[in-house]
């Protein structure tokens, strides 16, 4: 019989079978949504496989598809294909992930299958925005009996623009929606809802650039990737460019190359925060013919996104990791922007790297990938050292009077506070934005803690304000009206007037976060105009509206957390303060290293990027720490070789493999249990591998407790991909065994260790 492969939304790693009925059978192919019958209800699904055979089961019990949505298939051969590949590999339910590449329901399909009873109404997420009423005159002729009222005028407007939305008509005639529908029922005119059109995504109109003239490193690297382009043959580069060396130009003329033989392109950004000034660029130099895609879309205007891409309307695809996913026709091109960027890893739900799968994507669309970064990672370096990368060098910024900015040490340790008398601003630090400002320049404050003080201690009994739900501090928001607030749970409660312990009254405010410096600052330059940036002031593309108060120099200084660090264009900038550079080093992650050293030359990136040379003051307590010696002289290859040493001697990535099984329950004693039996499962198997791979823990988490729940881990690890995929996947299969109150995830390749 013919039988269908179907991924349906359901935390279940294999497909279901269903039968083809006959009537169906020339609609029914791969990457087209079905409703089928799941658990007594009715979902939709995607069908991933057809092929006539014999099902495993008594004929009689398979049950057929309902019905076939889509005309043709919504996921493209090549996409379906690869979210395929994405779900085995990080051993994730194909549904879940399928579900991540195909558009929400349109309302009208919705309440046509709601009304036939095939899906509940409301039960899936839908999209179809508000509705327009239009009006069109009709051929019908003028009634025998002469109009009254508004009547005539109405008509007459409507016949001369031949139709209208009824919301515009009523801005000339008040009354025009009564009239209309006297109009209506006397046949002069016709009445259609239709949906509205989506509002441009993009703003102001942006003037059309012309291409400035590359530089010989950028000819150099251009010619190479428009030349694999051309060719249609593939390949993967690593586009290694020093801050402010033109990158995006690279990027620009690489998708006009794809664009010209009629390809389509990709491009990925680690940052909502970063897409509007990625866009604007791309705008000025192709126009507003690119889908925008991240998830601080509404529904229905990624929904548009998506069909205009699938109809092929547009071929250039821009966002952040969710854009993997985007139905690019023929696609030629993707391109990963700041690829060593920890975001580009997935946290919940798919735990996706989508750098690793955006080579991956490349590789089996025959499309050249390009991964950008002024800081490559590891696992990039690796593989170019490997020649499984080409490597494309820009050692010298665009500008060629911009060079890279002097940077210099401050030892706290031996150096006092500037005039403010606060340690967050060395004398040097003060001095050096007093010289900055009277120049003329911009200042970057770079502090990667939020808030106005990061924990409230009792000075009675020591007590700390402790979140109820986390193992972590209370952080102290001024802005909030006086709260404190749990950075991962976001509990808050109104800070303490009394130690919650003792009762006493003496509470400190210990350490300080933007919120602090922002104030500090102002109090020592009282005549500089003072802007922050960071989750609590400017959430994803909101952050643009703070990043342009400083392109109009309506700032003199940014004072900010990561977010500052973020490839953003500030020509005026000459100087960028470090205040703490050593908070990031003593994270218990083993990528804590190569995480500040890309944070440290990514921000100093920010100065001198026009004429004006730039300077960068790092604080620290580890002036002889190895990171910082080694952002001191923008050594990226000297760090590079360091830290793969380390790596190597540890082994760790990208000399081994991990998989980290991470386990939570509301009760410490259930979740331990369930890591103990989890770890057995996995020891029992790792001796068949021959010893190929290790099994650390289970161990708490370092945050052991998150969001209510006790968290436990364990560690696998080899040197080899197959025999830890083996062990990886009977955890996993043991796993479905697993006390219901134990939540229990695979992380294939994990990021963050926390």
């Amino acid at each position: 019989m013919l039988l269908a492969e179907v991924a349906v939304p359901v935390p279940l790693a294999q497909a279901f079978t269903y039968a083809v009925p006959a009537r169906l059978a020339e609609r029914v192919v791969p990457g087209v949504r079905v409703v089928c019958s799941f658990r007594r209800r009715n979902i939709t699904g995607v069908v991933l496989e057809v092929a006539e055979r014999t099902p495993s089961i008594d004929q009689a019990k398979v049950k057929p598809i309902v019905r076939v949505l889509d005309d043709e298939p919504c996921v493209p051969a090549e996409l379906l294909r690869f979210v395929r590949e994405l779900a085995a590999y990080y051993l994730a339910p194909v549904g879940e992930v399928v579900r991540m590449a195909i558009p929400a329901l349109e309302r009208t399909v919705a309440r046509e299958l709601a009304e036939d009873g095939l899906l509940e109404l409301g039960a899936h997420k839908t999209v179809g925005g508000r509705s327009v009423q239009i009006v069109r005159a009709s051929s019908a002729p003028d009634p025998d009996k002469p109009l009254r009222g508004t009547l005539p005028q109405v008509l007459a407007h409507v016949r001369a623009v031949g139709e209208i939305p009824v919301a515009l008509l009523e801005q000339a005639f008040p009354s025009a929606r009564g009239a209309v529908r006297r109009l209506h029922a006397l046949g002069l005119v016709t009445m259609e809802l239709r949906e509205a059109a989506l509002d441009p995504l993009f703003g102001a109109p942006v003037p059309r650039d012309a291409p400035p003239e590359p530089t010989d490193d950028q000819r150099a690297a251009i010619e190479t990737i428009v030349g694999r382009i051309g060719a249609r043959s593939g390949g993967a580069f690593l586009l290694h460019g020093v801050t402010g060396s033109g990158k995006t130009e690279v990027y620009l003329r690489a998708i006009a190359a794809c664009l010209a033989q009629g390809d389509g392109a990709l491009v990925l950004v680690p940052e909502i925060a970063l897409t509007p000034q990625l866009v604007s660029r791309f705008r000025a130099r192709f126009g507003d013919e690119l889908a925008v895609l991240h998830s601080g879309l509404s529904d229905r205007a990624r929904h548009e996104m998506w069909k205009s891409l699938h109809q092929q309307r547009v071929r250039v695809a821009i966002g952040a990791r969710s854009a993997l996913f985007a139905p690019v026709p023929k696609l030629g091109l993707v391109i990963v922007d700041e690829e060593h960027d920890p975001s580009f890893k997935q946290e919940e739900g798919v735990r996706y790297q989508a750098r690793d799968m955006a080579l991956l994507r490349a590789h089996r669309a025959t499309a050249v990938c390009v991964l950008g970064s002024a800081t490559p990672s590891l696992e990039s370096e690796a593989l170019a050292r490997a020649s499984k990368l080409e490597r494309l060098h820009l050692p010298a910024r665009a500008i060629a009077t911009a060079v890279l900015p002097s940077v210099e040490l401050v030892d706290l340790r031996r150096t006092g506070p500037g005039p403010s008398g606060h340690q967050l601003l060395s004398l040097p630090l003060h001095r050096a934005i007093d010289k900055s400002l009277q120049a003329g320049g911009q200042v970057i404050l770079f502090l990667n803690r939020r808030g106005f003080a990061p924990s409230v201690l009792c000075e009675a009994c020591g007590e700390l304000a402790r979140c109820p739900h986390c193992s972590v501090s209370l952080t102290f928001h001024r802005d909030h009206g006086g709260r404190i607030r749990c950075h991962y749970c976001d509990y808050d409660m109104p800070m303490w007037q009394r130690c919650a312990s003792c009762g006493g009254e003496r509470l400190a405010l210990v350490g300080a976060g933007t919120e602090k410096l922002e104030d500090v600052i102002a109090q020592a330059f009282p005549q500089a105009r003072v802007a922050r940036l960071d989750r609590d002031v400017a959430a994803g593309t909101q952050s643009e509206a703070v990043i342009d108060r400083m392109r109009r120099r309506e700032a003199d200084i940014l004072v900010g957390t990561q977010l500052v660090t973020k490839g953003h264009d500030l020509p005026d900038v000459t100087l960028v303060g470090v205040i703490n550079a050593d908070a990031a080093l003593s994270l218990p992650d083993f990528r804590a290293a190569e995480r500040t050293f890309h944070l440290l030359v990514q921000v100093a990136g920010r100065a001198g990027r026009a004429s004006q040379p730039g300077h960068v003051l790092v604080q620290t307590r580890l002036p002889d720490h190895p990171v910082l010696r080694y952002a001191l002289r923008h050594d990226v290859p000297g760090f590079l070789e360091h830290e793969l040493g380390n790596r190597r001697d540890a082994l760790y990535p990208p000399f081994a493999r991990l998989v980290l099984v991470r386990l939570d329950a509301p009760d410490d004693a259930r979740v331990r249990a369930e890591a103990d039996r989890l770890a057995s499962v996995a020891r029992r198997c790792a001796p068949a591998r021959s010893g190929q791979v290790d099994v650390l823990g289970p161990s708490p988490a370092p945050l052991e407790r998150l969001r209510g729940r006790f968290r436990h881990r364990i560690l696998l690890r080899a040197t080899e991909r197959r025999p830890l995929r083996v062990v990886a996947q009977a955890v996993l299969e043991a796993s479905r065994t697993s006390d219901r109150l134990v939540r229990v995830s695979i992380d294939v390749d994990p990021v963050h260790m926390l």
